[in-house]
């Protein structure tokens, strides 16, 4: 019985915390009556580092979508969370379903090279 309780309370000494990039709010409806919706989401950066990030519009089977996103891809800094405006068009649909993705950039000058992905599912509807 303890040799199977050492390696999982060596597991759980030696184990750090797990850190994910994150972004808010991860899913929602909008009801716009304009041409156009928009969503405002927060990226947020856990890490101790700074990250690079882009903000990306998809369709719900990931075909990436003309929109207009500002800022598109900035650098947070250590735990910060920054506001980005994502604005598409409705074009000749009375509903639509995107999915806004934050993807980290990676530097140059890293060994590491994982781009990580973290996406919101938004459905939007025109009202007339």
């Amino acid at each position: 019985m303890t040799a199977k309780l050492i390696p999982a309370i060596l597991c759980a000494v030696f184990a750090s915390p797990a850190f994910a990039q994150s972004m808010t709010p991860m899913r929602g409806e909008i009801t716009s009556f304009s041409e156009d919706f928009a969503v405002r989401v927060y990226p947020h950066n856990p890490y101790r580092h700074r990250i690079e990030v882009s903000v990306r519009v998809y369709d719900e089977n990931f075909k990436p979508v003309a929109a207009r996103v500002t800022p598109q891809t900035m650098v947070l800094g250590s735990n910060a969370s920054r506001s980005v405006i994502v604005s598409v068009g409705f074009g000749d649909s009375k509903m639509r379903r995107v999915r806004v993705c934050t993807e980290s950039i990676p530097f140059p000058d890293q060994k590491t090279r994982i781009m990580a992905q973290i996406c919101g599912r938004f459905i939007a509807r025109r009202a007339r």
